[in-house]
């Protein structure tokens, strides 16, 4: 497996002997892991990168894990969450998976379904990505871009070479069609960067592609930076 197609999981977890055990499991399994150790540092990752999973465990210090999960699902990241906690009832489970937990275990639990529940998370979210996967050609006004020659038609009938990073960067923004991809995404899954900040690469890149498909480029239609945030498409 290459550096860009390890899944990227955040662990948050405060007791630190259990934190090093996961973390290194995880490793082992060739998931590339991120640590925070509070609610703080949590969100602050969460903000800043582009993670496939989060492990968050609910007793932390300072902001919790139930806050945690709900200030992310508030923030419209759909990042999966499996959520740990020495809390056993029906009732905290209820919640935890109420605030935004895509799956709860509890503590103790076996490491192996661990294991098999992070995978299962990580493999049901990329499906859902792959769902919304578009065909080799995709026309939207009177533009047209073949994704596999990596060629594009503007509305004059002008034919143009689009470089890899290009394509997929299109290919990107079309399959999340009126969503905001926020920057971190896009660097992840077009770069392979986790983490690449003070970085005018991308729009360097939606400049490119003003010029090439919109009748104005200084008003676009189609291609739109969201400040502080992310780049969007639109029809």
């Amino acid at each position: 497996m290459t550096e860009t197609a390890r899944k990227s999981i955040l662990l948050v977890e405060d007791e630190e002997n259990l934190h090093d055990a996961l973390r290194l499991n995880l490793e082992l399994e060739n998931y590339q892991v991120t640590s925070a150790y509070d609610g703080t540092q949590a969100l602050k990752a969460v903000k800043a990168e582009y993670f496939d999973l989060v492990i968050l465990d609910v007793m932390l210090p300072g902001i919790d894990g139930i806050n945690v999960a709900e200030t992310i699902r508030v923030q419209q990241n759909p990042v999966p969450i499996l959520m740990l906690s020495a809390r056993d009832t029906s009732a905290d489970r209820i919640l935890g998976l109420k605030k935004g937990a895509d799956d709860y275990l509890n503590k103790p639990f076996n490491l192996e379904e661990l294991l098999l529940r992070v995978q299962k998370l990580i493999d049901k979210n990329q499906k859902l990505q792959e769902r919304n996967h578009i065909a080799e050609k995709y026309s939207f006004g009177k533009n047209t871009i073949d994704f596999k020659a990596q060629e594009a038609f503007n509305t004059k009938n002008e034919r143009f070479s689009l470089s890899k990073k290009e394509t997929m960067l299109l290919k990107l923004l079309i399959e999340n069609k009126n969503e905001v991809v926020k920057r971190e995404k896009i660097l992840q899954a077009v770069w392979g960067y986790q983490v690449y900040p003070n970085t005018r690469t991308i729009d360097n890149f939606i400049l490119n592609f003003r010029k090439y498909f919109e009748d104005d480029s200084r008003n676009p239609k189609h291609f739109h930076s969201v400040r502080g945030v992310g780049y969007k498409y639109t029809e």
